[in-house]
């Protein structure tokens, strides 16, 4: 459907110039009949006064009301969702810590808990770390999953016997893991072979 042409707009006072009038106030005053208008009315311009606002009803209490304002909590949906573990890092691998209280260190991994945060255990005690924040060796102590007791204590000390008998057997690596890993000048961690 074509769209209406539109009128352009007629006025009695055209534009000399932008914003200047032909006529001024006192002739357009004559030209549109405003002085017909007021001698019409008594010598006074029409005034319509504005019609009064509709009253609206005032707003009633609701009926049933709660004796306590509590909010209800909402329900907690979340469920969680452990990060997928790379594929690199198995029980028994060897990752250096990279940021926190003991970057630097050595340590193995033993197990992903449910919340996606890795179980390590060496050098340090038991600690809950980030995959993100683990840098990642290509070599393991064992190949198997170590079997941990109840009690953090027995935990600790029947893994590490485990450990230590790996770590026995292979030749100057008690003081490889002792030692805290650093990188000197020109050293590309990308670069390094182990």
């Amino acid at each position: 459907m074509a769209a209406k042409a539109r009128n352009p707009r007629k006025t009695r006072n055209p534009d000399l110039v932008r914003g200047v009038g032909k006529f001024s106030r006192s002739k357009m005053y004559h030209k549109r009949g405003l002085w017909a208008i007021k001698a019409k009315n008594g010598g006074v311009f029409p005034c319509h006064d504005p019609k009064p606002a509709a009253e609206t009803a005032p707003e009633k209490p609701p009926k049933f009301y709660p004796a306590d304002d509590v909010k209800k909590p909402l329900v907690n949906k979340r469920k969680p969702k452990p990060t997928k573990l790379r594929a690199s890092i198995t029980p028994g691998t060897v990752l250096i810590i990279l940021a926190g209280r003991f970057k630097g260190k050595r340590v193995v991994f033993l197990k992903q808990l449910p919340s996606g945060l890795l179980l390590v255990t060496g050098e340090i005690f038991f600690r809950f770390t980030c995959k993100h924040f683990l840098w990642c060796l290509c070599f393991e102590f064992f190949s198997e999953k170590s079997v941990i007791p109840q009690g953090r204590k027995d935990e600790q000390k029947s893994v590490d016997a485990s450990l230590i008998k790996s770590i026995e057997a292979v030749p100057d690596l008690k003081t490889y893991l002792a030692a805290r890993f650093s990188l000197k000048a020109g050293m590309k961690p990308h670069e390094l072979v182990y």
